[in-house]
């Protein structure tokens, strides 16, 4: 993939409220401007899994857009009908409860019930394995795990990455969590908050863990200034 070079600008416009914190934290500002650099180096590499990882606010969804395009999946639709209605019509019954069994989606009362009485874990497997259906080569998955514990978050993630290792698909997670390095098992790795690419080396293990550690002393060092604060 290219190198990104995105620019995110807002107009300020003077309100009551927006000029008092202006005036507060003394800022000088006529916009509000973000910038994202870097590079995803991907092409003409073997890889099957993907992971965009960084804090919020730090350009996950930003770059994934940017970079990936119609590939990006942020919100898929449905109706009212049972969840396996719901799956693409051009595959069967088989391949469907295939699929849902692969990503974890085993309960099969479940299947049968529409989409917005799911938990939140169920609604994330259903998303993953629709996906999975779908005709796309190519499945960028943004908050990836953000909306459930971390025990569904470390289930799901090893069921994916197995699933989608024994197809001939390719799967990009957007997520805020540096936990799920390990469950997911990622061939690359995109860091938002350093701005930092690796593809998968001998010394990955290495690499992962010092992701995590720098993620855990930033959280650190955000608390102990909470307290001075």
């Amino acid at each position: 993939m290219p190198n990104f070079n995105i620019v995110k600008e807002s107009k300020y416009k003077k309100t009551f409220r927006n000029e008092s914190i202006k005036g507060q934290f003394d800022l000088d500002i006529e916009s509000i401007k973000e910038e994202f650099n870097g590079n995803i180096d991907i092409e003409n590499k073997e890889w099957n899994i993907g992971l965009i990882v960084g804090s919020s606010g730090s350009g996950k969804s930003t770059i994934a857009k940017q970079v990936f395009g119609e590939n990006y999946i942020n919100e898929l639709k449905y109706g009212v009908e049972s969840i396996i209605d719901e799956m693409p019509k051009n595959k069967s019954t088989q391949e469907i409860t295939k699929t849902f069994n692969s990503v974890g989606f085993a309960t099969v009362w479940s299947w049968l019930k529409p989409y917005h009485v799911l938990s939140n874990g169920e609604k994330m497997r259903v998303d993953l394995a629709k996906a999975m259906l779908s005709e796309k080569e190519l499945i960028v998955f943004d908050e990836f795990t953000s909306v459930v514990d971390r025990t569904i978050a470390k289930t799901s993630s090893s069921a994916i990455q197995k699933a989608i290792r024994k197809t001939n698909k390719k799967f990009v997670a957007v997520a805020c969590h540096y936990d799920i390095i390990d469950w997911l098992e990622p061939d690359w790795i995109y860091d938002t908050d350093k701005q930092e690419f690796f593809f998968a080396q001998k010394n990955i293990k290495d690499q992962k863990l010092k992701l995590k550690l720098d993620n855990v002393k930033q959280k650190i060092g955000e608390y102990f200034k909470s307290i001075i604060i």
